[in-house]
């Protein structure tokens, strides 16, 4: 008789991450009605993710207390998906002005959780929503192509160095909290 395998044992989800932005000005966030401003995103290795704070170098870094968007996540297979639907090939993941590219999750998992990717804790605090922005940013009818995709604001809970392009064994998220309401 063979024993029955382990369902009960899962491995953890990995997220990798595979690009890392900050920007030290805004392009779109208070522009509403004038021309987007010309603050490059900058791909990094690394961002210093200070707890409460935000990415240190970031436009938002200290933006105001307990703020939401500290960090902001877009998964790569969203973009990727987009770059078919528009058959646009030319623009890198810097011009959707989100902060860390992942890849391996369904980022709307995480909202509402708590979770752990390279020893950093963070809070999903809900969608980050795309604005028309995304039309002029990445191509018309992209505003409407991310709805319910549009990544992740998060909260950093501790600080520490959040790391592009790693060996994925530290990739592993941890998820700390059940969602809210659950």
């Amino acid at each position: 008789m063979n024993p029955r395998p382990d369902t009960t044992c899962q491995s953890p989800p990995t997220i990798e991450i595979v690009g890392l932005y900050i920007s030290r000005g805004h392009n779109y966030f208070g522009h509403h009605g004038q021309p987007p401003g010309e603050e490059a995103a900058v791909e990094m290795a690394s961002v210093e993710c200070t707890a409460g704070r935000g990415l240190r170098g970031d436009r938002f870094f200290d933006y105001k207390e307990d703020y939401k968007g500290q960090i902001t996540f877009f998964a790569w297979e969203v973009y990727e998906d987009l770059c078919r639907q528009f058959k646009i090939h030319d623009k890198d993941t810097g011009v959707l002005r989100r902060n860390a590219i992942t890849r391996g999750i369904d980022l709307n998992t995480l909202v509402g959780r708590r979770f752990s990717v390279q020893d950093i804790q963070f809070e999903g605090m809900g969608e980050c929503s795309p604005c028309y922005w995304m039309n002029v940013a990445f191509g018309p009818g992209a505003e409407d192509a991310l709805r319910g995709r549009g990544g992740l604001r998060a909260r950093i809970l501790t600080s520490g160095v959040l790391r592009a392009n790693i060996p994925s064994r530290a990739g592993a998220l941890t998820l700390l909290a059940p969602p809210k309401g659950a």
